[in-house]
Protein backbone atom coordinates (compact mmCIF):
# COMPACT_ATOMS: atom_id res chain seq x y z
CA UNK A 1 0.00 0.00 0.00
CA UNK A 2 3.02 2.31 0.94
CA UNK A 3 5.02 1.43 -1.86
CA UNK A 4 1.88 2.34 -4.27
CA UNK A 5 1.57 5.84 -2.78
CA UNK A 6 4.65 6.34 -3.42
CA UNK A 7 4.76 5.59 -6.97
CA UNK A 8 1.40 7.48 -7.15
CA UNK A 9 3.17 10.75 -5.79
CA UNK A 10 5.99 10.46 -7.54
CA UNK A 11 3.89 10.07 -11.11
CA UNK A 12 1.96 13.20 -9.91
CA UNK A 13 5.27 15.10 -9.57
CA UNK A 14 6.91 14.03 -12.50
CA UNK A 15 3.36 14.86 -14.42
CA UNK A 16 3.40 18.19 -13.03
CA UNK A 17 7.18 18.86 -14.02
CA UNK A 18 6.30 18.09 -17.99
CA UNK A 19 3.35 20.18 -17.97
CA UNK A 20 5.33 22.94 -16.95
CA UNK A 21 7.69 22.69 -18.72
CA UNK A 22 5.53 21.92 -21.80
CA UNK A 23 3.94 25.51 -21.40
CA UNK A 24 3.37 27.50 -24.78
CA UNK A 25 3.96 31.61 -24.73
CA UNK A 26 2.91 33.93 -26.91
CA UNK A 27 5.89 36.51 -26.66
CA UNK A 28 4.56 39.71 -27.61
CA UNK A 29 7.93 42.11 -27.76
CA UNK A 30 8.11 45.95 -27.87
CA UNK A 31 10.64 48.34 -28.68
CA UNK A 32 10.48 51.46 -27.56
CA UNK A 33 10.21 54.75 -28.96
CA UNK A 34 13.20 57.69 -28.41
CA UNK A 35 15.04 60.57 -29.41
CA UNK A 36 18.80 61.38 -28.40
CA UNK A 37 19.58 63.30 -25.62
CA UNK A 38 21.07 66.60 -26.46
CA UNK A 39 24.57 66.13 -25.88
CA UNK A 40 24.70 62.83 -28.12
CA UNK A 41 22.55 64.61 -31.02
CA UNK A 42 25.59 64.20 -33.09
CA UNK A 43 26.47 60.37 -32.20
CA UNK A 44 22.98 59.00 -31.80
CA UNK A 45 20.17 58.54 -34.68
CA UNK A 46 16.89 60.10 -35.22
CA UNK A 47 14.52 57.42 -34.95
CA UNK A 48 11.07 56.92 -36.78
CA UNK A 49 8.50 58.29 -34.79
CA UNK A 50 10.68 59.24 -32.38
CA UNK A 51 9.62 58.90 -28.57
CA UNK A 52 5.95 57.75 -30.06
CA UNK A 53 7.39 55.10 -32.21
CA UNK A 54 9.34 52.15 -31.51
CA UNK A 55 7.86 48.53 -32.93
CA UNK A 56 6.56 45.53 -31.50
CA UNK A 57 5.67 41.98 -32.74
CA UNK A 58 5.04 38.27 -31.56
CA UNK A 59 7.09 35.13 -30.82
CA UNK A 60 6.30 31.92 -30.39
CA UNK A 61 8.99 29.30 -29.70
CA UNK A 62 10.89 29.77 -33.10
CA UNK A 63 13.06 32.43 -32.01
CA UNK A 64 11.43 34.58 -34.78
CA UNK A 65 9.58 37.70 -34.19
CA UNK A 66 6.73 37.83 -36.38
CA UNK A 67 6.09 41.60 -37.18
CA UNK A 68 4.68 44.31 -39.41
CA UNK A 69 6.53 46.78 -41.66
CA UNK A 70 6.50 48.95 -44.44
CA UNK A 71 7.70 47.88 -48.15
CA UNK A 72 7.84 50.74 -50.81
CA UNK A 73 6.51 54.59 -50.86
CA UNK A 74 4.73 55.11 -47.27
CA UNK A 75 1.49 55.94 -46.96
CA UNK A 76 -0.35 58.68 -45.58
CA UNK A 77 -4.31 57.20 -46.06
CA UNK A 78 -4.40 52.94 -46.46
CA UNK A 79 -5.10 51.72 -49.48
CA UNK A 80 -7.11 48.84 -50.69
CA UNK A 81 -5.11 48.08 -53.72
CA UNK A 82 -1.07 48.76 -54.46
CA UNK A 83 -0.12 47.93 -50.28
CA UNK A 84 3.21 48.91 -49.35
CA UNK A 85 3.80 46.70 -46.26
CA UNK A 86 4.55 42.86 -45.84
CA UNK A 87 4.80 40.96 -42.86
CA UNK A 88 8.64 39.23 -41.85
CA UNK A 89 10.14 37.12 -39.35
CA UNK A 90 13.12 38.69 -37.47
CA UNK A 91 15.88 37.13 -34.95
CA UNK A 92 15.45 38.94 -31.47
CA UNK A 93 18.90 40.77 -32.65
CA UNK A 94 17.40 42.14 -35.83
CA UNK A 95 13.99 43.28 -34.24
CA UNK A 96 15.63 45.38 -31.86
CA UNK A 97 18.29 47.12 -34.17
CA UNK A 98 15.25 47.26 -36.54
CA UNK A 99 15.26 51.50 -36.68
CA UNK A 100 18.89 51.83 -36.03
CA UNK A 101 19.93 51.17 -33.00
CA UNK A 102 22.40 48.15 -31.24
CA UNK A 103 20.17 45.72 -29.62
CA UNK A 104 21.97 45.15 -26.86
CA UNK A 105 21.41 48.83 -25.20
CA UNK A 106 17.41 49.44 -26.24
CA UNK A 107 14.44 49.94 -24.05
CA UNK A 108 12.40 46.51 -24.21
CA UNK A 109 9.75 44.83 -22.66
CA UNK A 110 8.41 40.99 -23.80
CA UNK A 111 4.95 40.02 -22.21
CA UNK A 112 4.42 35.81 -21.69
CA UNK A 113 1.25 35.52 -22.08
CA UNK A 114 0.27 31.57 -22.04
CA UNK A 115 -1.57 29.87 -24.65
CA UNK A 116 -3.28 26.42 -25.71
CA UNK A 117 -2.19 24.35 -28.43
CA UNK A 118 -5.00 25.29 -30.61
CA UNK A 119 -3.64 29.05 -29.82
CA UNK A 120 -0.56 28.16 -31.23
CA UNK A 121 -2.12 25.93 -34.50
CA UNK A 122 -3.96 29.37 -34.74
CA UNK A 123 -0.93 31.35 -34.85
CA UNK A 124 1.18 29.28 -36.86
CA UNK A 125 -1.96 29.71 -39.69
CA UNK A 126 -2.13 33.14 -39.28
CA UNK A 127 1.39 33.84 -39.43
CA UNK A 128 1.64 31.60 -42.47
CA UNK A 129 -1.13 32.97 -44.50
CA UNK A 130 0.00 36.79 -43.36
CA UNK A 131 3.72 36.37 -44.48
CA UNK A 132 2.54 34.84 -48.02
CA UNK A 133 0.00 37.73 -48.60
CA UNK A 134 0.08 41.04 -46.58
CA UNK A 135 -3.53 41.58 -44.99
CA UNK A 136 -4.02 45.34 -45.05
CA UNK A 137 -1.67 48.49 -46.07
CA UNK A 138 0.97 50.06 -44.37
CA UNK A 139 -0.06 53.61 -43.69
CA UNK A 140 -0.01 56.70 -41.19
CA UNK A 141 -3.74 56.20 -40.89
CA UNK A 142 -3.89 53.02 -40.97
CA UNK A 143 -2.54 49.52 -39.20
CA UNK A 144 1.00 49.91 -38.68
CA UNK A 145 3.17 47.38 -36.21
CA UNK A 146 1.29 48.22 -33.03
CA UNK A 147 -2.62 47.70 -34.69
CA UNK A 148 -1.13 44.35 -36.37
CA UNK A 149 0.07 43.27 -33.15
CA UNK A 150 -2.98 43.40 -31.49
CA UNK A 151 -4.48 42.14 -34.67
CA UNK A 152 -2.94 38.73 -34.34
CA UNK A 153 -3.19 39.17 -30.32
CA UNK A 154 -7.38 39.31 -31.10
CA UNK A 155 -7.15 36.29 -33.43
CA UNK A 156 -5.75 34.38 -30.71
CA UNK A 157 -8.55 35.67 -28.86
CA UNK A 158 -6.19 37.05 -26.00
CA UNK A 159 -8.03 40.67 -26.95
CA UNK A 160 -10.98 41.50 -28.57
CA UNK A 161 -11.25 41.49 -32.26
CA UNK A 162 -12.40 44.90 -33.93
CA UNK A 163 -12.11 45.97 -37.30
CA UNK A 164 -8.77 46.89 -39.38
CA UNK A 165 -10.38 51.13 -39.01
CA UNK A 166 -11.23 50.72 -34.96
CA UNK A 167 -8.21 48.62 -34.59
CA UNK A 168 -5.82 51.55 -35.99
CA UNK A 169 -7.74 54.06 -34.34
CA UNK A 170 -7.47 52.47 -30.57
CA UNK A 171 -3.84 51.13 -31.38
CA UNK A 172 -2.60 54.16 -33.12
CA UNK A 173 1.15 53.40 -31.50
CA UNK A 174 2.74 50.44 -29.91
CA UNK A 175 2.18 52.28 -25.95
CA UNK A 176 -1.40 52.12 -26.68
CA UNK A 177 -1.43 48.35 -26.90
CA UNK A 178 1.81 47.95 -24.17
CA UNK A 179 -1.08 49.49 -21.58
CA UNK A 180 -3.92 46.94 -22.20
CA UNK A 181 -1.01 44.33 -22.08
CA UNK A 182 0.19 45.84 -19.08
CA UNK A 183 -3.52 45.80 -16.82
CA UNK A 184 -3.82 42.34 -18.21
CA UNK A 185 -0.06 41.23 -17.02
CA UNK A 186 -1.15 42.62 -13.57
CA UNK A 187 -4.72 40.57 -13.26
CA UNK A 188 -3.01 37.01 -15.07
CA UNK A 189 0.16 37.34 -13.14
CA UNK A 190 2.21 37.23 -16.66
CA UNK A 191 5.65 37.50 -16.64
CA UNK A 192 7.19 40.52 -17.71
CA UNK A 193 11.41 40.73 -19.14
CA UNK A 194 12.36 44.19 -19.13
CA UNK A 195 15.86 46.42 -20.21
CA UNK A 196 15.76 49.93 -19.55
CA UNK A 197 17.83 50.90 -22.26
CA UNK A 198 21.05 53.23 -22.89
CA UNK A 199 21.57 56.50 -21.63
CA UNK A 200 22.50 58.18 -24.34
CA UNK A 201 18.94 58.65 -25.65
CA UNK A 202 15.63 59.92 -23.87
CA UNK A 203 13.26 56.73 -23.82
CA UNK A 204 9.43 56.95 -23.97
CA UNK A 205 7.68 55.79 -20.91
CA UNK A 206 3.98 53.86 -20.21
Amino acid sequence: MLMRLMLLLSFMFTTSIVVGQDTLFAKVHFLYGSRPLKKYKSTEPKWFGGMLGGHAGVELDSGQILNFVPAGKFHVFAKKQNRHSSFALHTPDAFYSILGGNAAEVKKRVFYIPISAKQKMIFDSLAAAYLRQTPYDYALFGMRCGAATYDILARLNILPLYSNSKTYKKIFYPRKLRKRLFKKAATHQWRIDRAEGSSTRKWEKD
